[in-house]
């Protein structure tokens, strides 16, 4: 009797831990700009700023923080790539005035990415690739 009340209590505990490892899934991400970006119309300046998404399955929305004041909230598709990227980066294109424009963010150690389809960007097919 003891026997099968470790065992359904060893159980549960494993069951509890893999599901806690499930929901542990990355939500968060640091942002270094090195050059000012244009998240839906407002102007990203060089600096630290840090990324929180919330939603379930490929729909989020973002929000982007420097220090405690969020400065930006889009909405964005959470992917997948092959491979994980090592560092936190981001992806942008440059417009026709040479002003660029934030397109992606790449999870550090994580497949996952968070792609935007601001109304800017949906109009240039080139993104480039930066940290």
């Amino acid at each position: 009797m003891k026997a099968r009340k470790l065992s359904v209590l060893l159980f549960g505990a494993a069951l509890l831990l893999s599901s806690s490892a499930f929901a542990k899934e990355k939500t968060k991400a640091t942002l270094e700009l090195s050059d000012p970006v244009t998240v839906e119309g407002r102007t990203l300046h060089p600096g630290k700023y840090t990324v929180e998404w919330t939603g379930s399955g490929p729909n989020v929305q973002v929000t982007i923080s420097q220090g405690k004041n969020a400065v930006a909230t889009i909405p964005a598709q959470l992917a997948q790539q092959a491979s994980p990227t090592r560092n936190d980066e981001y992806g942008t294109f440059t417009t026709a005035d040479g002003s660029k424009t934030l397109t992606a963010i790449y999870i550090g150690g994580n497949r996952s990415y968070l792609e935007f389809q601001q109304s800017e960007a949906r109009q240039q097919s080139s993104t480039n690739r930066s940290k």
